[in-house]
């Protein structure tokens, strides 16, 4: 039986475009979206058969685990877990509300910790099993999600929350590489999504050594890179143009 991806955030930009290269490798997929319109529309618009949506808000534990148990009954084990969803909201410390703190930690830190438990019991039983989070996407003006390594003006909390992602996943890798799972963190810098369409892109590029944005195929390439290469644990893969030589 092919392998069971499952794609956290997997209804737009990066997570999309990995659900769509790893349906192309053979895999099937459960795209998890907090809008269940939003999944089925991934999950129509991917190729093979045997795919499956799933609405699912990653900072509410209940709903985490009610979406995997189903997940494991319905699917199988699981191979792949790709966590891409995430949020962003910049304010000086002084001026974000709480609720906003909250928002930002608990769907970009929590929410990854709570599928990376949920998917691990069921990973167990699978061969060369691989989890890849992703950092979410910074739309500031000098830098790329790259933010979470190296820290922004007004996003205090949000860089809080990726460089914390950092550390989770190096010391998850160490946890689960007995039982040969792996776990890597993927860095995108500026990746041409609709959310990066209002961005001077022809300013900014001048900043990337390499002179452009990138685009989703490329990202999604480094996940399945992330995925595929099993000798590769523990690891930060920053895909940013080389952005981060001249920060």
């Amino acid at each position: 039986m092919s392998r069971l991806a499952v794609v956290c955030g997997g209804s737009r930009g990066i997570g999309r475009a990995a659900c769509r290269l790893l349906a192309q490798r053979g895999c099937r997929l459960a795209v998890i979206s907090r809008h269940q319109d939003a999944a089925r529309a991934t999950v129509a618009s991917l190729h093979g058969a045997n795919h499956v949506a799933f609405s699912c808000d990653v900072s509410i534990e209940q709903e985490v685990h009610k979406t995997f148990e189903t997940i494991q009954k319905t699917c199988g084990n699981i191979s792949y877990l790709v966590n891409a969803a995430g949020i962003n909201r910049d304010a000086l410390l002084m001026r974000m509300k709480p609720e906003d703190m909250m928002d930002l930690l608990h769907t970009n830190l929590l929410g990854t910790m709570l599928t990376c438990r949920a998917a691990l019991r069921r990973m167990l039983h699978s061969q060369g099993a691989a989890i890849v989070n992703i950092v979410g996407l910074c739309f500031l003006y000098s830098i790329g999600s790259v933010v979470g390594l190296k820290g922004n003006i007004g996003q205090c909390v949000y860089s809080a929350s990726k460089a914390g992602l950092e550390g989770f996943t190096r010391s998850l890798a160490k946890e689960v590489a007995s039982r040969n799972i792996r776990v890597n963190l993927l860095a995108p810098g500026f990746i041409r999504t609709d959310m990066t369409a209002g961005l001077r892109e022809d300013v900014l590029a001048q900043s990337i050594p390499l002179r452009r944005f990138g685009e989703l195929e490329e990202a999604a390439q480094a996940v399945l890179f992330l995925l595929e290469s099993s000798y590769v644990t523990g690891q930060v893969l920053v895909v940013d143009g080389g952005l981060q030589l001249v920060m």
